[in-house]
């Protein structure tokens, strides 16, 4: 059973500069994850009804929940967890979805 990492993001200040950081220097140590099997990134760019909550979506995909653990517990996704929070501590929102 794939075993998903969602990362919600609220709406940047600067959109720009967050996208900017998130493709060129996030993006690239997140895909250093071990047992990573696919990504998937989603701008938010509506919502049925006002605004929406969020301004991006990402999927990162396990092969299930054992790979899932050791990927976190890994220095690649040490790395990767210290650069987002360097830039997007009080706009993520982590889950983990089965």
């Amino acid at each position: 059973m794939t075993v998903k990492l969602i990362a919600l993001y609220k709406k940047p200040d600067d959109e720009l500069a967050f996208l900017e950081h998130y493709h060129e220097v996030h993006m690239p140590l997140v895909m250093k994850t071990p047992h990573l099997v696919k990504t998937e990134i989603n701008r938010v760019t509506c919502a049925p009804f006002g605004e929406p909550a969020y301004f991006l979506i990402a999927e990162m995909h396990f092969p299930d929940r054992d790979r899932l653990d050791e990927a976190m517990a890994s220095p690649e996704n040490r790395a990767a967890g210290k650069d987002l929070m360097s830039f997007a501590k009080e706009l993520v929102t982590l889950l983990i979805a089965e």
